[in-house]
């Protein structure tokens, strides 16, 4: 609050009346008043002058009612319960003790008193106030949402003073956990009418307590910065300005000392300990110095290194020679974790689900030997009693059921539960890391299978944007629902949009047709892109290619991993070109046509409209842990497609993919993939220069698929550089890329690898969302014909409809003035002056082939993956490391979207 109210209703109490009302230091409202009316015949015979009676008659002291004045919420009978006074009780000191503190136990009064006249016990009251409101006043880093749940006190209760204290010490805790260990909190008080307050947190946040400095004292074989690298807690610089890591933490403070644990006990040092560690906070509560006392021990090697089974399916010996350690190797107590899982993986594809495998541990210190006897307790075969699915709202159970590798029944088996976890997992609609969990069933020889799964949002709504050296901005807009209605079933619509290239799409998928493991699905696209031509650093359009279709999609699995998919394709293809700049009637016949003196050879085979009837076939092996976000497993495709059933372009084209995934530890992931293809045409020679396969139907490399490179960017293309004259007259080709005509020709083949490894960051970080990578792709494009060139540095003369050259005649017109006129005669009619040849409009130029190369062009960069408040968002930097002459470069790209 901005500004303090003063005493009275609605206004703040004073400062040293708060806290005696929160501590109970002193006598102010809410601590207990007691005024006790005993009167005693005694005592009022001292207070007269008159002599004592000879006989006095005893008081009755017995309790006749019992009244509560002063209350307004709560009802007196209420009130009376929480005292043990009852009438016809006798009334004592002590009765009378025992009811006040019973009243100060409900913390329901502010001051309470009790007094006895004659037997009439009256009990005064003043009630707690009521909370109107919690006000947070100073927090920054922690927003009202997080502190506001963690406290007790909450409007319209009744106020505490236990509650406030306990409030005070949780909000400290909190920031504390921030790693703000000088955060204060100030509570104040309000007054309002009708007995409300007001309960004002003043916050102090102060600096973040960062580790200053973290000591090891008692290491000798590693030094303090590779045991400062195995802890999680890190000292603060400069560069872990992101990281969370620096901060203080008590539970990550224990948690380091398990890791230094672990990691002397990966080398061999059995006998490893911490012996201290200590936190200490500096004088200006902004830093902390931890020190570590450590006593390291002797290293010890593997002794005799056994396998014990008490399973008839397992053999001691074979499987204490395939163990991974020997005896004489360093002790590895990481190993043995390793092995210990891996022996119970494999008894868990025979069925033991439960099967107990206890490493048993013999130290010699004499040697320094550890001997390891690996025992496999006899346990029973297993079988699945019952699949359950929980938590599923939106999906519908079959839709999780039918990706079960395992059936109700069957002998249980980990490896098909652990495929049956990464089918689930790539749906893509519930929670990261979803596992199928194992419970016992009715019998020891039974288990229940259950899928507890978090239902995530699976609607797709993608903004992208771009910027190209060539298409200057991209925006892109996809929706995609891949849960339609909860039957998996996935539902697309998108639209790409810039100054030279559109497109639109809708498309169905259904994974399972008719509830059997065929899936199915149908696209319907219409794509239009056109080409570029600078005149003047203005862009302008060459050839357009428009393509209109569907497409139809038919799959089977062949064995869990490898499938077999099938499918339809008809385009309908439309390149043209515009009339008014590259179509000519030279001849004088009335016929406009493409001219390749203005758009090039190449483009005027191209124009004209066809139809495409394609069929394909893929076979894909797919062992990919998660379809949306992998860390192991591979993915490998090889795609046909063959041009020519029907339709008017004959092809053949092959495609392969393949990409594979490794986790290398610490969060790293790193994966490789590559990709090729090539097409050749059906319909043998269409002549020299002219390419058997169209300009529409090659392959094209560059943005999004090659980072560094622009759309079209990579491969065989056509530069058309127009002549000036020099100083001297002679021509002279322009070579400023913003002035030259590119034409990209696309190619027959080309290849693509990369290679990226995702780089973990600080908890903060992933928090965040951020997941940096870095990467190096290579590829190429090439395989074209190469088509006629042109090279006209003086320019092309004009002819007329017999073929004439054409020249330009000054003739007098005998008023003093002159007029010029079309002539087929070079010289003038006085039969000197030389004619000025006609020379076409543009035709002074020449044509170059590039980039028609099998070497590979490779390029390096750091992309970053950010889950932000609005969407996904993709940065990429790239920076080319070789290309051939003529291709086009883009340094970065960005893209963003959301989820509904």
């Amino acid at each position: 609050m901005s500004g303090r109210l003063k005493a009275g209703a609605g206004q703040a109490k004073p400062a040293s009346q708060l806290a005696a009302l929160l501590l109970g230091t002193t006598m102010l409202a809410g601590l207990p008043q007691v005024a006790l009316a005993q009167e005693t015949a005694s005592e009022e015979a001292q207070e007269t002058a008159e002599p004592a009676a000879p006989e006095v008659e005893p008081v009755d002291n017995t309790i006749r009612s019992i009244s509560v004045v002063g209350a307004e919420r709560l009802e007196p009978q209420t009130i009376l319960s929480y005292i043990r006074l009852r009438v016809g009780q006798e009334y004592t000191s002590v009765a009378a003790d025992g009811a006040l503190k019973d009243l100060g136990a409900t913390e329901l009064f502010s001051n309470f008193s009790i007094r006895n006249d004659a037997g009439n016990v009256v009990i005064t009251v003043t009630e707690n106030p009521v909370i109107n409101r919690i006000i947070l006043e100073g927090n920054r880093r922690l927003k009202n949402d997080k502190i506001l749940p963690e406290i007790k006190l909450s409007p319209r209760q009744i106020f505490t003073r236990s509650k406030v204290r306990a409030d005070v010490a949780r909000i400290i805790e909190l920031y504390k956990r921030q790693g703000r260990f000088a955060a204060t909190v100030e509570p104040k008080m309000v007054q309002l009418p009708q007995n409300r307050v007001d309960i004002v947190f003043e916050i102090s946040e102060g600096p973040k307590s960062k580790v200053r400095q973290i000591n090891i004292i008692g290491n000798e074989q590693f030094s303090d910065g590779d045991l400062r690298s195995e802890m999680v807690t890190k000292q603060a610089r400069w560069h872990r300005f992101f990281s969370s890591n620096t901060s203080y933490d008590p539970d990550r403070l224990a948690f380091d000392q398990q890791k230094l644990r672990q990691f002397y006990l990966t080398e061999g040092y059995a006998d490893f300990r911490v012996v201290s560690a200590v936190a200490e906070l500096t004088p200006d509560k902004e830093d902390f110095i931890i020190t570590y006392v450590v006593e390291e021990g002797e290293r010890y090697k593997f002794g005799d290194v056994t396998v014990e089974s008490q399973l008839r399916d397992f053999d001691s010996d074979r499987m204490t020679q395939n163990l991974p350690m020997n005896s004489g190797d360093w002790y590895d107590a990481k190993l043995v974790e390793d092995t210990v899982e891996q022996i119970t993986e494999l008894a868990g594809t025979f069925g033991y689900a439960f099967a107990d495998v206890q490493p048993r541990f013999d130290r010699s210190r004499e040697d320094l030997t550890m001997s390891v006897n690996f025992v496999i307790r006899e346990a029973p075969r297993v079988y699945v009693e019952r699949v359950d699915v929980n938590g599923n709202t939106l999906t519908q159970d079959k839709v999780v059921r039918r990706e079960f590798r395992i059936a109700e029944g069957d002998a249980f088996n980990s490896l098909q539960v652990n495929r049956t976890t990464a089918r689930i997992n790539s749906l893509g609609y519930f929670q990261e890391n979803f596992e199928v969990t194992q419970t016992e069933g009715s019998q020891p020889d039974r288990i229940v299978l259950e899928a507890n799964v978090e239902e995530q949002p699976t609607g797709e709504l993608q903004l992208s944007a771009g910027f190209s050296s060539l298409e200057r901005f991209i925006l892109a807009a996809s929706v995609r629902q891949r849960n339609f209605r909860g039957r998996g079933q996935t539902v697309g619509l998108s639209v790409n949009w810039s100054r030279f290239s559109r497109s639109a799409s809708i498309s169905f998928t259904e994974p399972y047709l008719f509830d059997r493991n065929i899936s199915a699905g149908i696209d319907i696209f219409r794509r239009e892109f056109n080409s570029f031509n600078f005149r003047s650093r203005d862009r302008n359009r060459t050839f357009e290619q428009a393509t209109t279709g569907f497409s139809l999609r038919a799959g089977v699995p062949l064995t869990e991993f490898v499938s077999l998919i099938g499918s339809y394709t008809l385009n309908f293809d439309d390149i043209t070109l515009d009339r008014d700049i590259f179509f000519s009637d030279f001849d004088g016949d009335g016929i406009r046509t493409c001219e390749p003196l203005f758009a090039g050879r190449f483009l005027c085979d191209a124009v004209g409209k066809r139809t495409s009837s394609i069929v394909g076939l893929t076979i894909a092996h797919n062992s990919l842990d998660s379809r949306l976000r992998p860390t192991r497993g591979s993915n490998v495709s090889l795609t046909t497609e063959v041009a020519g059933l029907g339709g008017s372009v004959k092809y053949v084209r092959v495609r392969g993919r393949g990409a594979k995934y490794w986790p290398v530890g610490a969060g790293f992931i790193f994966s490789v993939s590559a990709e090729g293809g090539a097409i050749n045409s059906l319909e043998g020679s269409k002549g020299p220069g002219v390419d058997g396969v169209l300009l529409t139907d090659r392959f094209f490399l560059g943005e999004p698929q090659f980072r560094g490179f622009d759309i079209r960017g990579v491969g065989p293309r056509v530069l058309r550089q127009q002549y000036i004259d020099d100083a001297d007259g002679n021509p002279v080709a322009i070579t400023d890329r913003d002035r030259v005509v590119d034409d990209a020709l696309g190619g027959k083949a080309y290849y693509l690898g990369r290679a990226e490894l995702e780089i973990p960051l600080g908890s903060g970080a992933r928090e965040l969302g951020l997941r940096p990578s870095i990467f190096f792709d290579v590829g190429a494009l090439f395989a074209v014909t190469r088509p006629i060139l042109q090279d006209n540095p003086n320019g092309i003369q004009q002819r007329n409809a017999d073929g004439e050259l054409l020249f330009f005649e000054i003739v007098d017109n005998g008023d003093g003035t002159s007029s010029t006129r079309l002539t087929t005669n070079p010289v003038a009619a006085d039969g000197v002056t030389q004619n000025v040849p006609n020379i076409i409009q543009g035709s002074r130029f020449r044509e170059i082939f590039l980039g028609d190369s099998a070497k590979p062009r490779m390029s390096v960069g750091i992309g970053v993956n950010w889950n932000s408040p609005f969407g996904p968002f993709r940065i990429d930097f790239a920076h080319v490391l070789s290309k051939e002459e003529g291709d086009d470069t883009k340094r970065f790209t960005f893209n963003v979207g959301t989820q509904f």
